[in-house]
């Protein structure tokens, strides 16, 4: 298997919202599942969990909208990058493979993506799992003091068009290989090989990824204190494992999801921030489990 593709799945161009086409893989028979990768990665987090859940569902991996070689449209208003525009792709995408209902399991920026969808799509989504990664609207209001440095790069990406894009690019490989090193307790998660993909990756794309951060401080931030005022809620079985980003910065991830979900399962972690990777087995047992309520 190279870093290029999932071994045994098939690869397409499928259309997302408003003409933007994505790269997607995708295989098996069964129940259909997408997965949504993080941040600074791409499809290829999924590989070991994708294969393994792929025995038994159709399994769809895309790159996000922005991300890999998915398609990466001009900033030209704040919805191009709103969660709400990207959980539309990936409802267009699922329509082009012929399916209407589907569970989703997304990964930090995918995982808000996800939430997204089940906010907006409640009568499309069937299950909806979440790693890592807390609401947005939440995820600003815990973030206080010095203890908010651990998510510095929010801050940055949150500022308007121009600066971020040219301080990241002067340095892109830098700024994210950063994550990867910071973010992997193990020091092993990835191959250099990998490692190489995600970086490149992400530096051909440094204006599209801070665009989709700037979006979390604006535009994904009022959809989501829109529906807190309006009392919408997440109505499909909600699965989420978290590392204990609670005990640093004095939260409850539990109170926080299941204000947002009310049939919620919630299951701490030792792995770290890239968990199907570091432990893919955990994550897919973690995914049968959800998919099994």
């Amino acid at each position: 298997m190279t870093t290029q593709a999932i071994e045994e799945f098939d690869y397409a161009r499928l259309p997302g919202a408003d003409g933007v086409s994505l790269n997607v893989a995708h295989a098996g028979e069964g129940t259909p599942l997408v997965l949504l990768h993080g941040f600074p990665q791409t499809h290829l987090m999924w590989r070991a969990v994708a294969t393994d859940l792929a025995r038994d569902h159709t399994v769809v991996a895309p790159d996000l909208r922005g991300y890999g070689e998915s398609d990466k449209p001009e900033e030209t208003s704040p919805g191009i990058y709103s969660k709400r525009a990207m959980a539309h792709d990936v409802v267009t995408m699922m329509r082009a493979l012929g399916h209407e209902r589907f569970a989703v399991i997304g990964h930090d920026r995918g995982a808000l993506v996800a939430v997204r969808a089940g906010l907006d799509h409640p009568e499309v989504i069937t299950h909806l799992g979440i790693l890592d990664v807390l609401p947005t609207m939440d995820s600003w209001d815990v973030l206080h003091g010095v203890d908010a440095k651990i998510a510095w790069h929010l801050y940055l990406m949150a500022q308007p068009r121009g600066l971020p894009e040219r301080m990241i690019g002067a340095v892109a490989d830098e700024f994210f290989s950063s994550f990867l090193d910071a973010w992997d307790p193990t020091g092993t998660t990835f191959t250099a090989e990998l490692r190489q993909h995600y970086v490149a990756s992400s530096a051909r794309a440094v204006v599209s990824i801070v665009a989709d951060y700037r979006a979390t401080a604006g535009i994904d931030l009022d959809m989501d204190r829109a529906d807190r005022a309006a009392g919408r809620r997440l109505a499909m079985p909600v699965g989420v494992m978290s590392q204990d980003w609670g005990s640093q910065l004095g939260f409850d991830p539990t109170a926080i999801w299941s204000a947002w979900a009310p049939d919620l399962t919630y299951e701490p972690t030792t792995a770290g921030h890239f968990m199907a990777e570091e432990q893919p087995a955990t994550v897919t047992s973690f995914a049968r489990r959800l998919l099994g309520r």
